[in-house]
């Protein structure tokens, strides 16, 4: 407990804090969503990716794994989904994309320091460019290359490497300002977590739970057969166990909802996934250290 309460506990705590403010409070969450996947999201990739620390070759293969932990995550998946006649756009994406974003980053920076965001960040970004993408594909059937390019996630990823493959130093006076906004956006993605859970419907909490547990059954799996394979330094094998670990995304409830692909199973699935994970990460951790 003395290693795991530190680290989980503020995570949760944040997560509570929003599910009980939008209990008793109406909560409209859509400016502040807006704003930290267009503000304060992209705020912290700059920080992130800008570092003199940061060099992306040093992570290159930590992005291959993570590509392939997500690709394979979804082959297992698709089997599954076959076997047991379930829908392949309601259950796939929820087994290959994680929470890597709302839990991931805070998980990072609280259980192994500001010196991990890095090795997080470039795990969320092959994610998330997945998801967009692949993910988009599987839901909808179709990509949207342009809305792609105009993301402000991706505009700002951008830039990012662009400041660190050029080795700018960024003047303090701009530095402040972005690192002030970046701040904003981990506790704001928990607690707009814990808001989003006061909506869902969990009358398929039998396909929840299945899904909660081969989330990071499915990934752990193909994370520790990887690790066999790809010299991947110690602190980014770490870092890619958390990643596997994690619990399916909340956006892909969103999308379910958008391309009406069975929301009520997919947020079922999200919920208790997210719920799960407190004792999935809390083993982790433990086999971690």
């Amino acid at each position: 407990m003395a290693i795991l309460f530190p680290v989980l506990f503020p995570i949760f705590v944040l997560i509570l804090v929003g599910y009980l403010y939008a209990k008793f409070r109406h909560v409209d969450m859509e400016f502040a969503n807006r704003t930290n996947m267009e503000i304060f999201i992209p705020a912290l990739l700059i920080e992130a990716l800008s570092r003199k620390s940061f060099n992306l070759m040093d992570y290159q293969l930590l992005a291959i794994a993570g590509i392939l932990v997500v690709l394979l995550s979804g082959v297992l998946a698709w089997v599954f989904a076959k076997a047991f006649k379930l829908s392949v756009p309601m259950f796939v994406p929820s087994m290959m994309f994680n929470n890597c974003g709302n839990m991931g980053l805070p998980l990072a920076i609280l259980a192994f320091g500001e010196e991990a965001l890095s090795a997080a960040v470039v795990l969320f970004l092959m994610s998330n460019l997945l998801h967009f993408t692949l993910g988009t594909y599987i839901v909808g059937g179709k990509i949207s290359w342009r809305n792609l390019l105009k993301m402000p996630v991706n505009i700002a990823t951008i830039i990012g490497l662009v400041i660190s493959f050029s080795h700018w130093q960024m003047p303090e006076v701009i530095h402040i300002p972005i690192q002030m906004l970046s701040q904003v956006a981990i506790p704001l993605m928990l607690v707009s977590l814990g808001v989003r859970m006061t909506t869902v419907d969990l009358s398929a909490w039998r396909l929840g739970m299945i899904g909660a547990v081969l989330c990071p059954l499915f990934s752990v799996v193909i994370a520790f057969v990887l690790l066999l394979f790809i010299p991947i330094e110690p602190a980014q094998r770490v870092q890619l166990l958390i990643f596997a670990t994690l619990p399916p995304a909340v956006l892909n409830y969103m999308f379910a909802e958008k391309y009406n692909q069975q929301p009520t199973e997919v947020a079922s699935m999200v919920v208790v996934g997210n719920a799960l994970s407190l004792f999935t990460l809390a083993l982790m951790l433990l086999y971690l250290d």
